[in-house]
């Protein structure tokens, strides 16, 4: 199986670490210094970044998910079973009136490319932060809904997964999950050394390039 269209294999060490305690599930960060856009505690910093600080975490945030799906495709290999990777699909709606029909088409269409199983389907209506403010040298730098754990639907697939329901989830692109650069870190974690999963995007943080 190809991890979707993964730059390369995940070779790269870590550059910090988190974990998923306190009330409420709310990570806790402890950065291990790999750059200067990276500080000693919370992660990356929530200021205007520019736009190599933007490509630069995007391509890390890709290689974190990356080793993840990795180690899932090779348990899976090591097991020897003809039953596949099982995947929960999980998408965040606009408004309560809107249905999530078109991304769950989406989803499946990826799930049967890649030789996923979806089992169940999974939504939240995004709710806005009250402290959001647009910067605009930043793409990602505040969340702009709802941290993913305090979303029952996204709570409810971390339940299942730890549960054994599932080997991951798949979702339309990284903001379905957090636009904030830390709390999508820190969920790619959570699920990856916690419940040895992998989260699989429709749309990767980074586009494969020409070969």
């Amino acid at each position: 199986m190809s991890p979707d269209n993964e730059l390369d294999r995940p070779t790269h060490p870590l550059t910090s670490t988190e974990s998923f305690a306190g009330a409420g599930g709310v990570p806790h960060f402890t950065a291990q210094a790999a750059g200067s856009d990276f500080f000693t505690r919370g992660g990356w910093h929530r200021g205007p970044v520019s736009l190599k600080q933007s490509e630069d975490r995007r391509r890390h945030l890709h290689r974190v998910r990356s080793r993840f799906v990795f180690d899932a495709s090779a348990r899976h290999d090591r097991l020897g079973t003809d039953r596949p990777l099982r995947v929960l699909a999980y998408s965040l709606v606009l408004s309560r009136r809107a249905a999530p029909d078109d991304d769950w088409d989406t989803l499946q269409a990826e799930a049967e490319q890649c030789g996923y199983a979806i089992g169940v389907r999974l939504h939240d209506v995004a709710v806005p932060t009250e402290q959001y403010v647009y910067q605009a040298t930043s793409t990602a730098s505040r969340g702009v809904y709802t941290p993913p754990w305090q979303r029952p639907g996204w709570m409810e697939v971390r339940r299942l997964i730890r549960g054994g329901f599932a080997d991951g989830v798949i979702v339309l692109n990284r903001h379905a999950i957090s636009s904030d650069d830390n709390e999508y870190h820190a969920v790619i974690r959570d699920l990856g050394e916690r419940c040895a999963a992998f989260i699989h995007l429709v749309v990767p943080e980074v586009q494969a390039g020409p070969t």
